[in-house]
């Protein structure tokens, strides 16, 4: 299967790709993840990345492409793939389309207030660790290090807005394109549990 997860930021994308990934044995692909895979393993597209994020400038389209292509070249995509985080832009999904075919393209609809209360009670540790502040019961330190939670700064309210008006501008036009094509499935979350959610997702991909 060849997937791609579409949702704004919060909407749980990252979490129910790694579950599909552990129940249908298909790796996934984070734009993030590959960026930091090649410049740790200093590769020239990792190099040529790396030269953009040190001045906290934006990975320009035909690079980030180039760097999704060499990717899904890989061994282990050659029965599928989920992408998280690519494509983001028409620019980008046009470029997908002359080197890899998609299946399915999971949208996980969540309304933004969901969204804005999710992400905000978010509190992290320094050893990985993600909890709620809805979970916590008014706990402040990591269960599994003792370390002391934090917000991080790009889950502040208005930072969480922004980041909805700039999906909303940027990446949401993907639906139509995508839904033109007749691979788009949407998934409403709104009001279920992880679980629920996860389960309707199952749905969808057992009938691919």
């Amino acid at each position: 299967m060849r997937l791609i997860f579409l949702g704004a930021p919060g909407s749980g994308k990252g979490t129910h790709a790694v579950r599909v990934k552990a129940d249908y044995h298909i790796p996934h692909i984070s734009t993030g993840d590959i960026f930091r895979a090649n410049i740790k393993g200093n590769t020239p597209l990792g190099q040529q990345a790396k030269a953009y994020l040190d001045k906290g400038a934006l990975v320009p389209d035909e690079l980030t492409i180039a760097i999704v292509k060499d990717r899904l070249a890989n061994p282990d995509c050659a029965k599928g793939f989920i992408l998280d985080g690519f494509p983001r832009t028409i620019q980008q999904a046009d470029a997908l389309a002359t080197f890899a075919g998609v299946d399915a393209v999971i949208n996980l609809i969540l309304d933004d207030e969901t969204i804005v209360e999710r992400v905000t009670g978010r509190r992290m540790c320094a050893c990985g660790a993600t909890y709620n502040v809805a979970t916590l019961k008014g706990a402040t330190t990591c269960a599994k290090c003792g370390g002391e939670l934090y917000q991080r700064v790009d889950d502040q309210p208005e930072t969480v807005r922004n980041r909805l008006e700039v999906y909303a501008a940027n990446t949401a036009p993907l639906i139509d394109y995508y839904r033109a094509k007749g691979l788009i499935k949407d998934v409403d979350s709104n009001g279920l549990s992880i679980d629920q959610v996860y389960d309707k997702i199952k749905e969808v991909l057992d009938t691919l």
